[in-house]
């Protein structure tokens, strides 16, 4: 397994912000929207499921890159439904009757939040790889156990 180093607190900040102020800004973006409720519904669906494959991608290449089995199946399917979320929120948006302004900011929060996911999700995971590559193992089987017992009589 590839060894990668703890995320820096700046980078581990800014990767949570970005998430945290893309998904705000697109839900405050859908409250004050004049759409009815089912279109409100389907982008914050939108949202989710992007969020959801968006991470679910980076773990599945990141596994395959360290050696960690991964179907192809499973790979496929999390692109298709990655793409599937970023066509729907383009088709969404050509069809609706916003202004062009408020279609950019759709977009625009809805690319920075998959992104940031991703960056949020490889922070985790190297601060987990991190933590484990410091810690001592709980417990360490002497390798010659006859060393630490006088031989028998």
């Amino acid at each position: 397994m590839a060894n990668h180093g703890k995320p820096t607190p700046a980078f581990i900040g800014a990767s949570w912000a970005a998430l945290l102020l893309g998904v705000v800004c697109f839900a405050i973006g859908l409250w004050n929207a004049g759409m009815t409720k089912s279109e409100k519904g389907f982008y914050a669906a939108v949202l989710i499921m992007g969020v959801f494959a968006a991470v679910s991608v980076q773990k599945a290449v990141r596994d395959r890159t360290e050696g960690i089995p991964v179907s192809a199946l499973y790979l496929g399917l999390s692109w298709l439904v990655m793409g599937t979320g970023v066509v729907m929120l383009v088709a969404g948006l050509w069809n609706s009757g916003m202004a062009l302004s408020e279609k950019g900011f759709y977009g625009l929060a809805f690319g920075m939040t998959l992104f940031a996911a991703v960056a949020v999700q490889k922070n985790v995971r190297d601060g987990l790889a991190a933590k484990a590559a410091e810690a001592p193992p709980a417990y360490v089987m002497p390798e010659a156990p006859q060393a630490y017992y006088p031989p028998a009589q």
